[in-house]
């Protein structure tokens, strides 16, 4: 591939093919096939070579994509140092405002009125600007204090245009460097696409905030504002106005007022239910995103980063904190190859050996101390040295949780993350449990049952009509008629309790969309009674086939 063919895109493979020359990676520029888009002045020296922060710096100068970039390559310890993290993970996307009449014509275009007749208040200074959009406050027509996210124009073109600048460069990189494949760029920039494409559609936001604000509804230290639908569109979010301030903006004063423990274990154990229970989580919880309100309590804000989970890497990845949190390095390995994917040249021993260390070595006499999220970046790592792939989730679940600590510490410098994890693994299990019984899922092993059921009087045709041609032939080498007979008694009484069980739960299903004035847990009481009769025999007919059978 010549990416020098695409001329309106070749400014911003010479913005790149600089960046990597400038930090010492002018042998990827060659090997990739791009030393020729640089021009001979900006071919540096050694001496030349800038620093982390000059680094972070230089992405920011690129624009959003770029600073989005740097913010998840800030969870990648397999491919940047530990100072080169630290200043990824301090970049600011903040810009210069646009302008108010850039504001009104696009929030008209998008409502579909006018400002003035939408609002009775709205503020003409922005009170945040960044690289994607501004947010203004505003009073709706019935009294309504909300704020109103407007996307910068012309932002969408611009990401487009940087993200085919960046798959090009990925591909190259993946294809002609010994790097780009151990690293899997085009990997990493699957992750940046997601990304930006939620955060470029704000009903996507709305949506995270609707459906976060009902799965934490139980927490009352935490609060999520609701969004304004009729005042919302793809390019305009308008949302509930938070009274509050930045936890990293508190007084010493004011920290003293709140119950910092108590808050920190909350906003913990609110980010271990999405994340292990809900399946769907708030992905950027960083303190610039986390307020605290004049009433004392947390405000978690722009949901634009959010992530999902599938229900397995949901219970591997709580066997693997509750791991990291007891400091078992060994099982720790173990769980994280059951996650990942192997290469070819996967080096297994020094892959569990190198992840039992660092939880050795991370946990020690101070295993409160031990960050979960700096471990699993830490296995991100050792992955790319080993030559084994985590899962793309696993980059995005290590963001999460190391911004989540930085949260959790700014509240309360005592607080042991990992204690926290142990005193909520058995309610976050209970969770889990009730979803798994919940009735769809339900329904749906109601179904496979009856799948079952519906084949078994043709196999069992099919059975006794082979004993009743005498065509039924055993192989024995000695029989003893009484244990034979006594075998087939147990087949039987195992077909005809199968049977009985299946029309227990089949039954239980139906009932559940029958109304009923009494009900047990929220569910009709008769199909309440009917399921756990199922569940009770099922159990002890599995004890009986585990425990006596084999006697």
């Amino acid at each position: 591939m010549n990416i020098l063919n695409k001329v309106e895109n070749i400014h911003r493979y010479k913005d790149i093919a600089v960046l990597l020359a400038k930090y010492g990676r002018s042998d990827l520029v060659k090997q990739a096939g791009m030393n020729e888009i640089l021009a001979e002045e900006h071919k540096l020296s050694d001496e030349e070579i800038a620093k982390a922060d000059e680094f972070a710096g230089d992405l920011e100068n690129l624009g959003s994509t770029y600073i989005k970039l740097g913010q998840l390559l800030s969870t990648r310890a397999d491919i940047f140092p530990q100072e080169y993290l630290g200043a990824l993970e301090r970049l600011q996307d903040s810009v210069e405002p646009f302008s108010f009449a850039e504001v009104e014509k696009i929030v008209s275009k998008e409502i579909g009125v006018r400002i003035s007749k939408a609002f009775s208040e709205f503020d003409s200074e922005p009170i945040a600007a960044a690289s994607i959009g501004q947010v203004h406050r505003a009073t709706l027509r019935d009294g309504r204090k909300v704020v109103v996210k407007i996307q910068r124009p012309g932002i969408r073109e611009e990401v487009y245009q940087d993200l085919e600048v960046l798959d090009d460069i990925a591909k190259l990189l993946d294809e002609n460097t010994e790097f780009g494949k151990r690293y899997e760029f085009q990997n990493t920039l699957v992750q940046v696409r997601k990304s930006l494409m939620r955060e470029l559609d704000y009903t996507s936001e709305a949506s995270s905030l609707t459906i976060i604000r009902e799965n934490l509804k139980d927490f009352d230290n935490i609060v999520i504002p609701l969004p304004v639908e009729d005042y919302t569109t793809s390019r305009v979010l308008t949302m509930d106005h938070i009274d509050g301030k930045k936890i990293t903006d508190l007084s010493p004063l004011r920290l003293m007022e709140l119950d910092r423990a108590k808050l920190a274990d909350d906003m913990f154990h609110a980010y271990l239910q999405q994340i292990l229970v809900d399946g769907f989580f708030h992905a950027d919880p960083h303190p610039g995103n986390v307020f605290i309100t004049n009433d004392g309590k947390i405000a978690l804000l722009d949901m634009g980063m959010t992530g999902r989970l599938a229900s397995g890497f949901q219970e591997n990845l709580l066997d693997l904190l509750l791991a990291i949190s007891e400091g078992r390095g060994d099982d720790v390995a173990d769980i994280a190859l059951k996650i990942g994917e192997e290469k070819e040249d996967f080096r297994e021993a020094e892959f569990k050996r190198l992840v039992g260390e660092l939880v050795v070595s991370k946990g020690g006499a101070k295993i409160e101390k031990l960050d979960a999220g700096r471990v699993v970046l830490e296995i991100t790592k050792i992955s790319a040295d080993c030559g084994f792939r985590p899962p793309p989730e696993f980059t995005m679940i290590a963001k999460t949780l190391l911004n989540l600590d930085r949260a959790v510490y700014t509240l309360d410098p005592e607080f042991d993350p990992n204690a926290s994890i142990r005193r909520h693994a058995a309610g976050i299990v209970s969770e889990r449990v009730v979803e798994s019984v919940s009735p769809g899922s339900m329904l749906s092993n109601a179904i496979e049952v009856k799948q079952l059921v519906e084949n078994i009087p043709p196999n069992l045709n099919k059975i006794l009509d082979t004993i009743a041609n005498n065509e039924l032939k055993l192989s024995v080498d000695a029989i003893d008629e009484k244990t034979l007979m006594i075998g087939f008694q147990k087949v039987a009484n195992r077909i005809a309790m199968g049977l009985v069980l299946a029309a227990l739960i089949i039954g239980a299903s139906m009932l559940m969309n029958v109304e009923s004035a009494y009900q047990i847990m929220g569910y009709p009481a008769l199909a309440f009674i009917l399921f756990l009769t199922a569940v009770t025999g099922a159990l002890l007919m599995l004890y009986t086939i585990l425990f006596r059978d084999l006697n």
